[in-house]
């Protein structure tokens, strides 16, 4: 059905096109801003480089930028810099399957100009990763900057945090970076990638842009609760240095992550273990898993705040976050073979005392029984009368 065009307006255009050949136009109209939907894998990445005059839209330090395409950056970051580490990590975002991420610029590398970009992506709701990779090119600095950063992910409880090793450590010298960064919202990763430079040639360059966009990859065709693991790395064309199997068998027990080349497989992420040292948090899609849970229920519950705090609304916190475990429940993300050895959901008269309710607090306890990845799989083989048989694969406890 045709739409009538206001009289003003319609004069406009007739003098547009009376000048043109016949064709298709396109006329720009901005609506309203709209609120992205509730998603996990979007990162943060903090870094910085060189101004560039051809950038059209430069963002200003400390502010936040959305880019939903690795063409935007030069618009509004700036021309790729090989001294820096910032349009690498991007580039490889988005070339492992990510869509969207949020760009901050820091002057320099210090602590205090990380401080300030993460305050400024401290009320982003939209992000669930935080990534620096030019930080740690300051060899004697970097673990304190990563600690900085952590300690953000950790006050925040929403986010997770892509470390890097720095170019040229030993084994030894990762183990040491795990042992000085304390939290649990982390995880590194080693050794750096060699990927195309932007003049030519080949640069190497630190992994957490191509993670980033291994984790979005998988959020999105499995969930968070699949280990971001056994993935290949897209736009990597060699690693620093080739790990082994002693390699790996030294670092997984100290939780880094190792990026494997294996023949004929391509080069892989080989390792999905965080930060921390407490066992029920030893692996990466369990920690973001609750994380993720914290950022559902911050995203769509925010308005029962000052509701009164009776049992119409205790009984309405059940049912959301029943209905919400139930989906993650069907996907896999939790074990058991029903929903209640699944989770349960308690928010009643037991768990808000009239003295919690006469301070403003709702008290809602949760229990989940997250899906743990096979690390290691054991096949038996079993020799008798008719030959050699299998039983497996079975859990190694």
């Amino acid at each position: 059905m045709a739409r009538a065009v206001p009289e003003k307006r319609a004069a406009v255009n007739q003098g547009y096109f009376e000048a043109r050949h016949p064709g298709v136009y396109r006329e720009d109209k901005f609506g309203s801003a709209r609120r992205f939907e509730f998603s996990t894998g979007v990162p943060a990445f903090l870094g910085f480089t060189p101004p560039d005059p051809a950038a059209t839209e430069r963002a200003k330090p400390y502010n936040p930028v959305m880019l939903s395409l690795w063409s935007q950056f030069e618009q509004h970051i700036g021309r790729p810099q090989r001294e820096n580490f910032l349009a690498y990590a991007v580039r490889g975002f988005f070339e492992n399957g990510g869509e969207r991420c949020c760009v901050v610029l820091l002057e320099d590398n210090s602590v205090v100009s990380l401080a300030k970009g993460l305050e400024a992506i401290e009320g982003l709701d939209t992000i669930d990763l935080v990534c620096t990779p030019d930080l740690v090119t300051d060899r004697d600095g970097a673990f304190e900057s990563q600690q900085v950063l952590v300690n953000h992910c950790e006050t925040l409880g929403d986010r997770f945090a892509i470390l890097d090793s720095r170019l040229g450590d030993r084994r030894d010298q990762v183990w040491a970076q795990w042992s000085e960064i304390d939290g649990k919202n982390g995880a590194i990763y080693y050794p750096w990638v060699k990927v195309k430079g932007f003049d030519g040639g080949y640069e190497v360059v630190p992994p957490c842009g191509h993670i980033a966009g291994v984790y979005a990859r998988t959020d999105r065709a499995r969930g968070v609760h699949k280990a971001p693991a056994n993935e290949l790395l897209e736009g990597v064309v060699d690693l620093e240095r080739i790990l082994t199997n002693l390699d790996q068998d030294y670092l997984n027990p100290k939780r880094i992550n190792c990026l494997r080349s294996f023949p004929g497989r391509g080069i892989r992420v080989w390792g999905a273990r965080s930060l921390s040292g407490q066992q029920e948090w030893t692996y990466i899609n369990v920690r973001r898993l609750f994380l993720t849970a914290v950022r559902w229920i911050h995203w769509n519950m925010a308005d029962i705040v000052f509701e009164p705090n009776r049992t119409s609304l205790w009984a309405r916190i059940e049912r959301e976050l029943t209905s919400y475990f139930n989906e993650q429940f069907r996907a896999g993300a939790l074990k058991g073979a029903t929903p209640k050895e699944a989770f349960y959901v308690k928010c009643d008269a037991e768990t808000n005392p009239p003295e919690l309710r006469e301070r403003g607090q709702v008290v809602t306890e949760i229990g989940l029984a997250p899906s743990i990845p096979y690390e290691f799989v054991v096949v038996r083989l079993i020799h008798g009368t008719r030959g050699v048989t299998i039983s497996g694969p079975e859990r190694s406890e």
